[in-house]
């Protein structure tokens, strides 16, 4: 085992269930389990349950699991490391159900009555997850060398994964191949060489992306890494129900097999798929007929055209409504057409409007700020409101005929006021105040001259 990677355990980690590899006991074991499966007792918080069933599930490397007896009535929880009866020796795993749920998964993994049922021997020891450790550190250097020795056999087969077992005497070689395999010169070999029990186990494509994990197109990890127990065979027909594209590019997952989620979707599809119309429908008006071009499912939609294999005049209308017209035809009415009417619309759209107005494009953009006039910017200076009528002459000015005098309420109240008071900032005199200051000038000028 590499020294970056070796944890001495005491027995007050173990004691108190901390993680195996970072002794925390903030994630149970979590970081690097043997197991990629989680299971959740959902029975946990009832009360009146009791965990009085004495069968305990023992999760081991990867989707490997066991079930076995609490003879010796220890107080188990989830996320024990225990120690199992193995043949020969014992085996180290990770107790992941109790109480009632094991019945449940004991009947879904088809497991028979009288079948013999191994026996817990104790909670795991600090020496007994030592001797596990240094096991676990031998799968990789095991699995190289063992490609290595089938190819010199000759024999066509990969050898995808290699799990020992938790007392290190025992190996499970799990393998690859398409045809029928004699490895019985491959068993004595790798016995001789790595001085244990050797199992051979046959898996699928899919179990070994299981094994191996990564990364699949939706950008999660995959299923079969994370949570999927049984496999169930996928057929491209579930790819047809969902109209997706026969593209074997696509369709196929990192085992070059089709993908396990095609499976997920498909009875959704199925139902919908009932309430359609079948694809050679053909509904008759009074002067065309319309052949069915495409259906979606989830919406419930038909879309029609004029032509068979082509969109020519196409109409997309609700099954609902072309089941009415289907009706309409078998008892010989022909509509003149298949458009809805501007009311169905209507109630179309407000049948399926926003609500809550999310879809608009322009809902984060920034509202921009009204510009203030030059008058507000003065009463925020403090100098005064300004007045409003002093602004009326000039809008009027470019509207009235040249020559023209404007109607000014300020003019005959201040005819005889000092012009000079008219020049107050943001004010000028118009031009009847001007003439008026020059003439008054001019006599105050005359009566100067006749004084003196």
């Amino acid at each position: 085992m590499n020294d970056d990677k070796t944890i001495k355990l005491t027995s007050d980690q173990i004691a108190t269930d901390n993680c195996v590899e970072c002794a925390k006991p903030c994630c149970s074991g979590a970081c690097e389990v043997r197991s990629n499966l989680e299971c959740t007792n959902w029975l946990s918080d009832i009360p009146g349950e009791k965990n009085d069933f004495d069968i305990v599930e023992v999760h081991f490397k990867n989707t490997r699991r066991g079930f076995y007896r609490n003879s010796a009535h220890l107080q188990l929880k989830q996320g024990d490391w225990v120690a199992v009866e193995a043949s020969p020796g014992h085996d180290i795993g990770q107790v992941a159900m109790m109480g009632k749920l094991v019945k449940l998964q004991m009947k879904r993994a088809n497991l028979r009555p009288d079948a013999e049922i191994l026996r817990i021997f104790r909670k795991a020891r600090t020496s007994d997850m030592e001797r596990f450790e240094e096991a676990k550190a031998r799968e990789v250097d095991t699995m190289i060398r063992s490609r290595k020795i089938a190819t010199d056999l000759g024999l066509k087969m990969k050898i995808g994964d290699v799990e020992y077992q938790g007392d290190g005497n025992k190996a499970i070689f799990y393998y690859i191949a398409d045809e029928r395999v004699d490895f019985r010169q491959l068993i004595k070999v790798l016995a001789e060489v790595f001085h244990i029990r050797v199992e051979m186990k046959q898996i699928g494509a899919r179990q070994e992306a299981g094994r191996i994990g990564g990364i699949g197109p939706c950008g999660r990890p995959l299923c079969c890494a994370s949570w999927m127990t049984n496999f169930v065979s996928v057929a491209t027909s579930a790819a047809r129900f969902q109209d997706v594209s026969l593209n074997p590019q696509k369709l196929a997952g990192q085992c070059a097999k089709l993908k396990c989620c095609i499976n997920f979707e498909v009875d959704a599809y199925v139902e919908a798929n009932k309430k359609l119309p079948g694809k050679d429908t053909v509904l008759e008006t009074a002067d065309k007929q319309y052949y069915i071009f495409k259906t979606d499912s989830l919406k419930q939609e038909v879309t029609l055209s004029t032509e068979k294999n082509s969109p020519v005049d196409t109409v997309t209308l609700p099954a609902q409504q072309v089941w009415e017209i289907v009706a309409l035809n078998k008892s010989g009415v022909k509509p003149d057409r298949l458009t809805l009417d501007e009311s169905d619309r209507e109630k179309e759209k407000r049948a399926f409007g926003d609500i809550l107005g999310q879809d608009a494009i322009n809902r984060f953009d920034k509202k921009k700020k009204k510009r203030k006039r030059s008058g507000d910017h003065r009463e925020a200076r403090g100098e005064g409101e300004r007045p409003q009528q002093h602004d009326a002459p000039r809008r009027d000015k470019r509207h009235q005929p040249k020559g023209a005098q404007r109607p000014d309420a300020r003019n005959a109240n201040t005819a005889n006021a000092n012009p000079r008071q008219h020049r107050s900032r943001g004010e000028r005199p118009n031009r009847q105040q001007r003439e008026r200051r020059n003439n008054n000038r001019g006599e105050n000028r005359n009566d100067n001259g006749n004084k003196g």
